[in-house]
């Protein structure tokens, strides 16, 4: 009798089965890559149905429809489209980012994403998010890459992949990571053979994982960027762009679509694009389109439109005015977009948040750190709930293609759980023995964040008055060398602060010999433009007066490995309320107690002046009440327990209230930036220095009855 074979690949996700079969025979049942059944480990009404679905098998292959690499995504530069599939294919995406959202809500953000009309998402890879320490990998809970891009494929969204190595993203230096700053004068984003090496390695761990998850290997991968916004770079190193070519052609393959996005400049396009790699661009609501699409095809004559980042709102930066965009300018200049045939990807649908210490910064004329919201003024609220600018957008969609049918899925439900008062726990100088069980490091000079390999968060430095102080003499940093704000106590009182571009003397008085302490905050590096090697600490000397100081012990701090251990709750004594107004850097404690419900709630922190907060051993981030223009903090109810207390831990670095307490709330508070005005900067480009004031957002009649 006669034998054939059907040949389908068993490592495709998408395909089912693996089988040799003949007319009367099925040698086995393929579960995944290189597993298969023996036909005596199967029943006989198995049996059936598997030769049925082999035969199915066969007519498919015959008609060739289901052969590996049969989906296909390229570029038609004959017909200016893209295609999938053969046949001509626009997207209209949305950026997300997993880095930003607990996986818990994945599927939330990327259903409502597809119910609002999306046949794709745009995702950031960040490397130090995956790679935190040289040669540790994570890509497990909330780094799960792989779980995400099968949530979206599930979901019926395509993915435009954009693994960097630089991101911007306005994520913490521009998602690098910051271990690469210990090799001395690396040039960052260039041909240097340390920074290639380092990239190299990353991407040999990296881009084996997203193969499987190409479109032509049966995934939802159809597009996958090299680098970010190179143009605005400085180096405009050609050859550094050449071997990323090189490097994701070969892990990738030769057919996979690989693509660059600059800013609507020449010099932007001239230094970011590169043969082979499709060039693309980025501008928001206030770019007369025509124009800026002249100028990608000056650099692709022919080829599909694309704007790969169309701005749906704006950052926010502590001390300034709440950013966004208007809703009625971006549905109508995405519908403008989309009747020229051009494929559109909306930067941000959904923003999140920059939990930790995980955000970026800017510095063009002085250092400027982003805020723990990344909400965006996006389609998707920090929270992910939808907006009428969603609404809008999805009526803009519907013109265009079909949307899915059925309701927008609701917001996820707000709890306002009312105040927790806090008790004062003790300072960082009487708790070393808890944050740094490794010990001091002496050092006749100062060292960096990086020497001590420590990248994130806060150090300690310590030293002697060298002499009498009888009159208050000024602490100066004469290089400006303070990364970014250091905060002074003498003999454990607060003296003041100094801080990075704003305040670089300090006038303080003591005695010879008294201990000086310095804690020093890194507020997060810097993700864009020429100052990306930014190293954090205490860079250069500091003077006392005329005397340089020396003989240092430093001390690296590990906050969030004794809160998330437990560490103060855990402890058997307890700690009163505090009493009065407190000053310099103190931990509080308090406990959110059970009601049995665990929903989204905002964390304000009326009253307070800087900080941070942990949530049951979780980091939500950074606070600045005394600033803005974010006054609150999300909580995601996740974090939550409905039946167990659950503790707060606070980090107040200024000085605490004379009352200390939080208030749990119901909505979020971003907009009020103290001692300007509460209104919206509506911003059309991400690039610095171009911006569209024309969205006005005020504080709601509710939200100013809270905040009294």
């Amino acid at each position: 009798m006669t034998s054939f074979w059907i040949q389908t690949s068993c490592d495709a996700p998408d395909v089912a089965f693996a089988t040799r079969t003949s007319v009367t025979t099925l040698e086995g049942f393929c579960l995944g890559p290189h597993h298969v059944i023996p036909f005596d480990h199967i029943d006989t009404m198995t049996v059936k149905i598997l030769f049925v679905l082999a035969v199915n098998f066969a007519y498919l292959a015959v008609k060739g429809n289901l052969v590996d690499g049969d989906q296909t995504f390229s570029i038609d530069y004959k017909n200016d489209c893209f295609l999938k599939d053969g046949k001509p294919f626009q997207y209209i995406s949305g950026s997300i980012h997993y880095s930003r959202i607990p996986r818990y809500y994945w599927k939330d953000r990327l259903v409502k994403m597809y119910m609002a009309g999306l046949n794709a998402v745009q995702i950031y890879v960040p490397w130090n998010f995956h790679e935190p320490v040289k040669g540790e990998y994570n890509f497990s809970g909330d780094r799960d890459l792989v779980h995400f891009l099968d949530l979206a494929n599930q979901t019926g969204l395509l993915v435009i992949l954009r693994p960097g190595p630089y991101i911007c993203a306005e994520w913490e230096m521009g998602g690098l990571p910051a271990w690469l700053l210990e090799t001395p004068n690396i040039l960052l984003r260039s041909s240097d053979t340390n920074y290639l090496q380092a990239v190299s390695n990353w991407m040999n761990i990296l881009l084996p994982k997203v193969r499987p998850w190409l479109y032509s290997n049966m995934g939802n991968i159809i597009s996958v960027q090299v680098e970010n916004e190179y143009g605005s770079y400085h180096a405009c190193d050609y050859n550094y762009m050449r071997t990323l070519r090189t490097m994701f052609r070969h892990f990738l393959g030769a057919d996979t679509v690989l693509f660059t996005t600059d800013g609507d400049t020449a010099r932007a396009l001239s230094c970011g694009s590169l043969q082979g790699l499709y060039a693309t661009i980025d501008f928001g609501t206030d770019t007369n389109i025509t124009t800026a699409f002249r100028l990608q095809r000056r650099f692709e004559p022919h080829g599909p439109l694309v704007n790969s980042e169309f701005y749906t709102g704006w950052l926010d930066h502590w001390g300034e005015v709440h950013a966004g965009a208007d809703k009625w300018n971006v549905s109508k200049v995405l519908r403008e977009m989309l009747a020229l045939g051009a494929s559109v990807n909306m930067y941000m649908f959904e923003g999140g948040t920059n939990f930790g210490y995980w955000n970026g910064a800017d510095h063009d004329t002085r250092f400027r750190s982003v805020v723990t919201s990344y909400d965006y003024d996006a389609p998707l609220t920090e929270a992910g709930d939808p907006t009428e600018k969603l609404l809008l957008i999805r009526d803009v969609i519907k013109q265009f293609r079909d949307v899915p049918a059925g309701p927008m899925p609701p917001a996820t439900p707000k709890f306002a759980y009312g105040f927790v008062t806090l008790g004062k726990v003790g300072n960082i100088p009487s708790l070393l023995d808890l944050f740094s069980p490794q010990g001091l490091i002496k050092s006749q000079y100062l060292l960096t964040f990086e020497e001590m390999k420590q990248y994130y968060g806060y150090m300690l430095y310590r030293t002697k008055l060298p002499r009498e102080l009888w009159e208050p003499t000024p602490l100066i940093s004469p290089l400006n060398g303070v990364h970014d704000r250091a905060y002074v106590t003498i003999n454990g009182v607060f003296q003041g602060m100094l801080e990075r571009d704003t305040a670089l003397v300090l006038k303080v008085s003591g005695k010879q010999g008294d201990t000086m302490d310095l804690l020093v905050e890194n507020m997060g590096r810097v993700n864009f433009g020429s100052k990306i090697n930014d190293h954090k600490g205490i860079l250069g000397d500091l003077l006392l007066g005329s005397d340089v100081l020396t003989d240092w012990e430093i001390y690296t701090l590990d906050l969030d490995g004794a809160i998330a251990g437990g560490w103060p709750h855990a402890e058997a004594r307890r700690f009163p309320p505090a009493d009065g107004r407190s000053a310099g850097p103190m931990f509080y404690m308090g406990t959110l107690q059970p009601n049995g419900v665990a929903r989204d709630t905002f964390l304000q922190l009326n009253d307070w002046s800087k900080g941070q907060v942990w949530i049951n051993g979780v980091n939500l981030g950074r606070y600045w009440s005394s600033r803005g223009p974010q006054q609150s903090l999300y909580v995601p109810g996740p974090l939550l327990s409905a039946t167990q207390p659950n503790n707060i831990t606070v980090l107040e670095l200024e000085g605490a209230p004379e009352r200390p307490r939080v208030l749990f709330m119901d909505r979020p508070h971003l907009n009020r930036t103290v001692g300007r005005s509460g209104d919206t900067v509506g911003v059309g480009s991400r690039h610095p220095g171009r911006h569209d004031l024309g969205h006005v957002e005020r504080t709601t009649h509710r939200e100013r009855s809270i905040l009294l």
